[in-house]
């Protein structure tokens, strides 16, 4: 069987449109397996790192009630530190809950 111009063009829209819809599912589930709650927008402070601060040392003062190693941890991860080594004048986003 042999397709016309018009066929043809209807057959190629209908893959593209399939080919869409799979690869707009596929990204939906790409991030379905992440464990982290999204933080409410707002939920975070900004610091800027002053001479001899550490990332300890801003997480005890900002701490409160809240145990400090989770409130280091976080913080590594929120501003996606490779250690917990800053430098001054460097802005750290803290969490606040």
């Amino acid at each position: 069987m042999t397709l016309n111009r018009r066929g043809r063009l209807a057959r190629t829209f209908v893959v593209l449109s399939l080919a869409i819809v799979l690869g707009s599912v596929v990204s939906a589930k790409a991030g379905a397996g992440i464990d982290a709650a999204p933080q409410a927008a707002g939920s975070f402070i900004t610091v800027t790192v002053a001479p001899g601060d550490t990332v300890w040392s801003l997480a005890n003062r900002l701490a409160g009630s809240r145990d400090v190693r989770s409130l280091v941890s976080e913080i590594i991860s929120v501003n996606s530190l490779a250690s917990v080594d800053v430098a001054t004048g460097q802005k750290l986003r803290i969490p606040l809950k």
